[in-house]
């Protein structure tokens, strides 16, 4: 086994940063999709000068991107959502294929739209983190500071919760506390690494 890639999604606000700050500590190997995104329109980043294009000088404040502005445009509009995607998804992929190809061992790719973008098909397995959508609508609206209905709309522009957990491997409930999910991921990560090395002394 030279790489063995786990898929990690799940629905906005269902805790996948917390799974992901967990394999961290552990020492895993984590790619991760919004950290590329946000490296990308970070200042200086690659992808401004498109968006600058595509949406104008109203989701800046002088060169740096306005992402609030931004997400308030794309989470009430398919159009401009496609349109923002249609920018940023070519170079997030070729990022992350990049990053792939430098990794060894098992690599965890973490991507809130995996299945959306079809990255499942590069992936060995998948986990989802998942919570009932009551209790997704409640954590973004404490998160992000966001009305119900700016929080149902953010949730209704990816796959459901339900949806996601129902084409994973492995689903982790995460309505517990954090030290409880923690708990979870990590076993479900030395079980695999356990796995992974036995496959490995046989080859």
């Amino acid at each position: 086994m030279n790489r063995y890639v786990i898929g990690v999604t799940g629905g906005i606000a269902c805790g996948k940063t917390n799974l992901t700050d967990t394999l961290k500590a552990l020492g895993a190997v984590v790619i991760d999709a919004d950290e590329v995104s946000r490296a990308l329109t970070a200042p200086g980043g690659e992808a401004l000068v498109p968006i600058r294009a595509a949406f104008g000088d109203g989701v800046f404040r002088g060169d740096d991107l306005d992402r609030r502005a931004l997400g308030s445009i794309v989470f009430s509009d398919p159009d401009s959502k496609k349109l923002l995607e249609d920018i940023l998804h070519p170079m997030i992929r070729e990022r992350i294929a990049s990053l792939l190809d430098r990794a060894e061992g098992i690599v965890f790719l973490s991507a809130p739209l995996l299945f959306e973008c079809g990255y499942e098909k590069i992936c060995d397995e998948v986990w989802c983190v998942y919570v009932p959508q009551r209790e997704q609508l409640r954590r973004l609206m404490a998160r992000d500071r966001l009305t119900r209905a700016e929080a149902l709309r953010r949730i209704g522009s990816q796959w459901s919760a339900f949806k996601k957990a129902g084409l994973s491997d492995v689903v982790i409930r995460t309505d517990g506390t954090p030290e409880e999910s923690a708990e979870k991921v990590t076993g479900l990560y030395l079980d695999r690494k356990e796995t992974c090395l036995a496959e490995r002394s046989l080859q």
